[in-house]
Formats: C-alpha cells, structure tokens, sequence
C-alpha cells in the first residue's frame, strides 16, 4: 500500500512537471514565444516572441491602410478612400501579452486546460482598430461633399411686362454628422478588413418657392428713377451694366439683398470701365465710376416699399442726381455696401430698366398696404458750407500761363431725410430715416508760374494768394498780353 503511494504520488509529480514545462516555452534566445495554435486574425504567430508578433501585426495593418474603402456619396457618386486616410489606430495591443502568456498564469490545472485546449483547438486573438472623427470629416468634406446637388429655388422671369414663373429643381446634400457616425461604426463594429462600400447619409433639399407663392408678385411696391443724362459714354455703360446685373433679382421673405455680392467685381471682363469716381475729396477715374447712382437709385425704390434697409451711407461729397441724405454710396475697398431685408411676407422681385439715359428700378411683390396709405420722403438741409475760395497749386515745372487739372468746387451738405406717411391725404407720422454729411471741397486748379521775369512770377504768386482762379486767369491774361506788347515792341525797332 505504501509503495502504490508512493508510485501515485510520483505520477502526481511529473504530471504537474509536465505541465510546468509545457507553459514555459522559451525560444533560443530565452524570450517567452507564443505557443503551437495562437492566430491573430488569420495569421499564425506560433513559436514567435512577443516583438516578433509585434512586427508581424504592424505590417499587416500597413497593408490594411492602403485597402480601398468606397463612400456613396450623392446621386451615387462614389469617393475612394483608405484607412490610413481616415486614421485607422490599433486600440487592443494588449492581446500580444495575454497571447504570450496563454498557459503559464493561473493554477497548475488552469495552465494545463489552456494548454490542452490549443492541442485540441486554435487560439484567435481578434485586432480592434479605432479612426480619427476629424479625419473622417476633413475626408468626407474634400472628397464626397462636392458632389452635393444644390437645390434650385422656384425662380421668376419678367419680359413683355409679363412674368413667368421658372419651377425649381431638388438638391442632394450630406448630412456630415450622420454620415460621419456612419463611417466610424462601420469601420469599428462590421468592417471585415477587406474592401467595401459605405453609404454615406443623403438628404434631398428642397427647393425655395412654389408657383403659388410666387404667382402672388404682381404690384409694384416701390419704384424710384434717376437720369445720368449728361453723363459720358463711359459712365452711362457702368450704369447700364449695374442695372442689369440686378436686374432680375428675387428674395424671399427674410432674404439680405448685398448691392457689392450683386455687382462685383470691377472689372473689364464683368462689364466696367473707366469713368470719374469720388476718392478723398477727388473726382478719379476707376473701373465701375457711375455704380453709386445704380444703388442710390434703388435704395430710394427700396424706401418706397418700406422693406428695411440694414446698410447704407452717404457719398463723402454730395451728387446731382438726387438731393442730398437720398443717396448710398458704395465703394468695395472702404467695404461701403447697401443692404436691405426682405421684410415682407411675399417674395419681392426686382427690375431694372434702362430707357432714355435715365434708371429706373421697381420692387414688384405683393402689396398688402391700405390704399389710403401713402409714404414719401423729403430731404430736410441742415447746413450748407461753401467754398471760400479756390485751392490753387503752383508748378514751377510748368511755364507761366499753363493751367489745367480744375475740378469743380462741391458745396458742403448736412441733411436728413425723413419719412412721411399720410392717410385720406391727412399727415399720421414723420420718421427720420437718416442724418447725412457732406464735405466742402473748393474748386481747384493746378497753374504754371515758371518765368525769367521776377516781375511776373510776384504778380502771379501774389494772384494766386488771393485764393480766386478767376483772378489769376485774369492776371495771365495781363501778363501774356504785356510779354506780347514788348515783344511786338523789340521786332519795330529792330527794323
């Protein structure tokens, strides 16, 4: 009986040897390797230590980053992209660990199921990967967003005093958040590491307007004309060009009209050329010279409909072609624009006419005011400020009697305008619209003083101090005419 204990007890012994051993497996240079049956994914990292199972699962998600992944974006569209682009990581490293000890932690009988159930069976150890959110947005709006399909909003064309309605058409559009988590779960939860196809998250948009709400635009809310009569060929084709580029427009209720978004830019290639502008108390040739008559005259059509006007200012020098505070001014480089809202609850179609050198604009829409309603505006002038005299500059580079370079005097303005509305005829209220300024600037001319007679150039340096261009006129004149005398004088006596 002792001696069968014994013999139990021994077998006990190298049994529990045997399976010390067994989860010992060490390679050749003494480093812990994976045991016969340890796959990741489908690669068998067997008899590999921990650093070489490492290696061997960074060169597989190498490759992974170059497998072509396929977004679905609008109208079927299809976006190739890859994991390495959308900033696949790999999350479970861990797993080399676990693996590496598989059948040498636990107890003797814990080590010794593992190790039996990879004779029996193989050991799968799956990859966990995570992306990058933002760079599946930055991929997503480079690549997929540009085959959005803008809708097209019911639209209305006037000709022979007629208009026509243009129906519009249903847009496509991403919608980035969704799409967004659509990526990201797929690519965390399904993906299978082989290619695929995604399909992104696509909304129809629709179209602005219908024919009902626009079949409503038939009165004419507010119409204002100015004429550019005297204006030169140049300045009158800014003009016309303004006109037509508004000309045309529609806005929806709640809809910001921009004079600049409308106009610009000012170019040759977009209609413009040169003709006289205001610029720092000047008159300047610039490319669109003339377009601030285009917005005056609709922002006066626009006060006229009564719709609300959320940007405009007045020229730094006042105009001829409507009394002063009944202005706007625009000027792209000191970011001058004029704006307004749609403020009504119909949509308000814009026309620009150009007959007769003269402009006109109507805001057609539907009108909703009592007839018995009326609304006009009136400039009140506050101060005027005139010129006191002329600035004149002497060129000594320039000979006696030489003068050019004069540009008119423009009298100093300040103004207001107010709003006027009456009922049956009868006055129920006065608004002040705006408060306006306009700069004095004098008539000046440029005039040559340059002479060997010091005679002469004190007369004319001293007509020039008195501050009166037509004074010094007069005193060129004298002067040209005494040089012309004496010279009549020499020849006689030479003869």
């Amino acid at each position: 009986m002792r001696a069968w204990i014994c013999k139990s007890g021994l077998y006990v012994f190298l049994f529990f040897v045997n399976v010390a051993v067994a989860g010992m497996t060490v390679s050749a240079a003494g480093e812990p390797v994976m045991k016969e049956g340890i796959y990741v994914e489908d690669m068998d990292v067997s008899g590999l230590t921990v650093k070489q199972t490492r290696d061997r699962i960074e060169a597989y998600i190498d490759e992974l980053r170059g497998t072509e992944l396929t977004l679905l974006a609008a109208e079927d569209n299809r976006v190739i992209v890859t994991p390495g682009e959308l900033g696949i990581r790999w999350v479970n490293t861990e797993i080399v660990d676990e693996a590496v000890q598989l059948g040498t932690v636990g107890n003797v009988i814990e080590r010794y199921k593992a190790i039996k159930d990879l004779e029996n069976d193989q050991k799968i150890y799956d990859l966990a990967f995570d992306f990058d959110i933002q760079a599946i947005d930055e991929v997503i709006r480079l690549k997929a967003i540009k085959y959005d399909k803008p809708a097209v909003d019911y639209m209305l064309e006037r000709a022979d005093k007629q208009f026509r309605i243009v129906p519009g058409q249903i847009g496509y559009g991403t919608d980035m958040e969704a799409s967004i988590d659509t990526v990201y779960d797929y690519l965390t939860t399904q993906w299978d590491h082989k290619p695929c196809e995604i399909g992104l998250k696509i909304g129809s948009i629709q179209p602005r307007g219908s024919e009902e709400e626009l079949a409503v635009v038939q009165d004419v809310l507010g119409s204002y004309t100015t004429s550019f009569r005297s204006s030169g060929a140049a300045r009158s084709k800014n003009v016309k060009n303004g006109s037509d580029l508004i000309n045309g427009a529609l806005l929806y209720p709640g809809d910001v009209f921009s004079t600049l978004e409308h106009i610009l830019p000012f170019t040759t290639a977009n209609g413009y050329e040169m003709a006289g502008s205001y610029l720092n108390g000047k008159v300047v040739d610039s490319l669109g010279g003339g377009i601030c008559q285009v917005s005056t005259t609709l922002y006066n059509a626009v006060l006229l409909s009564e719709l609300e006007v959320t940007e405009r200012y007045n020229h730094s020098m006042s105009v001829t072609y409507v009394p002063p505070a009944n202005d706007a001014a625009i000027a792209e480089s000191a970011g001058k624009d004029f704006k307004f809202i749609n403020t009504s609850e119909s949509p308000v179609y814009i026309e620009g006419i150009i007959k007769d050198k003269k402009i006109t604009f109507n805001i057609y829409g539907k009108e909703t005011r009592p007839e018995n309603r009326k609304v006009r505006y009136e400039s009140e002038i506050l101060e005027v400020i005139n010129p006191t005299s002329d600035n004149i500059i002497a060129d000594t580079s320039k000979p006696l009697g030489y003068i050019a370079a004069e540009e008119s005097a423009h009298i100093g303005y300040k103004a207001r305008l107010w709003k006027i509305v009456t009922e049956d005829g009868k006055e129920v209220s006065r608004t002040q619209v705006n408060s306006s300024k306009y700069k004095m600037t004098p008539r000046s001319a440029v005039v040559g003083v340059s002479t060997p007679d010091p005679n002469a150039y004190n007369e004319i340096m001293a007509a020039i101090g008195t501050g009166s261009i037509a004074h010094v006129k007069n005193v060129i004149a004298l002067l040209q005419n005494a040089q012309q005398a004496a010279s009549q004088h020499i020849v006689i006596g030479d003869i």
